[in-house]
């Protein structure tokens, strides 16, 4: 029996965490709508998370606070895993039928038959309500910014049909946070907010190509676009393209917000760990592109530390 059937067979996802709580510990009729919302694969809620902690902690530097505020920051966590587990659910009801043809994604709950399309869309709109009533705390300006980004959330699992690099629609999405951490403490969007969005973007494009290596082979029999096939043996050079540019950008934010010689050792140390990611990524390895991407949760921590410490050593009284 293959691995992916006995997946199936077990309940559990092929690329979750082997050994995860959810399959040991949570109840069993509980365990599909943890899968649906990705609760078993914690770097996705990270991900998303992790661009609203770096604009919070910029706009801390610049706002003159000696750290990012904790409640902005609990909030963007808690949003972050309701939303990505909404994004996700979305994306499972729209993709089910695509997902039963990759060895990779058939396990999930909805091609595999353990949860119901209905049951799936009522899951999502519990979720989004949690959503948003994260979002309903935060200034009218930041609730509309958020808003707003329903728009690449609702069109992203359409686009493998009909471009060949959707991680650029995922990118506007996944890097959203970038804009709420500052817009939650200024009401407005400055310039140092979007070029972080920009750099997380590219950031974003760069990470997924990486994940999207996993399904190269299902991809092209199932006739799904990604990034990963487009660049395909230039795939290293398009990575540390997207990576460099992800630097760049978080530099030229870091500078228009007035930040010191900590928010750009974060920013070098950030960029070190991309640098790395790129010499070990390899175009047909899977099981390591796979960690390769999980590793970007560390990347981001780095970057959020950066700019955090550069908040604290800048506004330091005396």
């Amino acid at each position: 029996m293959a691995v992916s059937d006995l997946s199936v067979e077990n309940g559990r996802v092929a690329d979750a965490v082997a050994g995860h709580w959810v399959d040991r510990l949570a109840p069993r009729r509980a365990r599909p709508y943890l899968r649906l919302a990705r609760i078993d694969r914690p770097v996705g809620w990270w991900l998303l998370l992790l661009p609203c902690w770096w604009s919070a902690a910029l706009a801390a530097g610049r706002d003159g606070s000696l750290y990012p505020d904790p409640w902005h920051l609990a909030l963007f966590l808690i949003g972050a895993v309701a939303m990505r587990g909404a994004g996700s659910t979305y994306n499972d009801i729209a993709d089910r039928d695509l997902d039963a043809q990759v060895e990779r994604t058939r396990s999930r709950p909805l091609p595999s038959g353990q949860v119901s399309t209905k049951a799936a869309a009522l899951f999502l709109l519990a979720q989004s309500l949690v959503g948003l009533a994260v979002l309903l705390q935060f200034n009218a300006t930041a609730v509309a910014v958020g808003m707003a980004s329903l728009v690449p959330v609702v069109i992203y699992p359409f686009m493998k049909r009909v471009m060949s690099m959707p991680q650029a629609v995922l990118g506007l999405a996944f890097a959203w946070g970038a804009l709420m951490g500052w817009v939650a403490v200024f009401g407005r969007l400055d310039p140092p907010a979007l070029l972080l969005y920009a750099g997380a973007v590219a950031w974003v494009i760069g990470y997924d190509t990486i994940y999207a290596v996993q399904d190269i082979e299902d991809d092209e029999i199932a006739g799904i676009r990604s990034s990963a096939r487009l660049f395909g043996q230039r795939l290293r050079l398009a990575v540390g393209l997207c990576y460099g540019a992800a630097v760049l950008l978080a530099g030229l934010a870091a500078h228009a917000a007035g930040a010191g010689a900590a928010g750009f050792a974060g920013i070098a140390l950030f960029a070190a760990h991309l640098g790395r990611q790129v010499l070990k990524l390899r175009e047909r390895d899977g099981r390591g592109a796979l960690a390769l991407f999980r590793s970007n949760r560390d990347a981001g921590l780095i970057l959020f530390a950066g700019l955090a410490a550069d908040a604290l050593f800048r506004n330091w009284p005396g």
